[in-house]
């Protein structure tokens, strides 16, 4: 497994940006996929982005076209760009990763509040 570290949250009025980052430790290489969850307070953990190693990604239709996933294998980071940022947003974001032996790692968490 490896382990994950997520950083970049913070607050943000509505309609600005933030990127989050998830610093992985361990093969990155052997990672099949990796994604954002995100969780908001009385409410079930959501997907919110899928990248596959194949560089295909995936989207919830409430963050489709605002939000952008991105994996860096030179840095073993996986990103998420958030544009248009609306209070509907605010969230604990999380990242995972599954690895070539269907093993899936999750990270701690970073804070995204957007206020109106």
């Amino acid at each position: 497994q490896v382990q994950l570290v997520e950083s970049g949250g913070g607050l943000v009025q509505a309609g600005g940006s933030l990127r989050l980052s998830c610093a992985a430790s361990g093969s990155f290489f052997r990672l099949k996929a990796m994604g954002w969850y995100r969780q908001a307070p009385g409410k079930q953990r959501e997907l919110v982005a899928t990248i596959f190693s194949t560089r295909i990604t995936n989207y919830s239709d409430s963050v489709k076209g605002r939000f952008t996933i991105s994996r860096d294998n030179a840095k073993n980071t996986l990103y998420l760009q958030m544009n248009s940022l609306k209070p509907e947003d605010t969230a604990v974001y999380l990242c995972n990763a599954l690895d070539s032996d269907n093993l899936l790692s999750w990270g701690q968490g970073t804070q995204v509040t957007v206020s109106s």
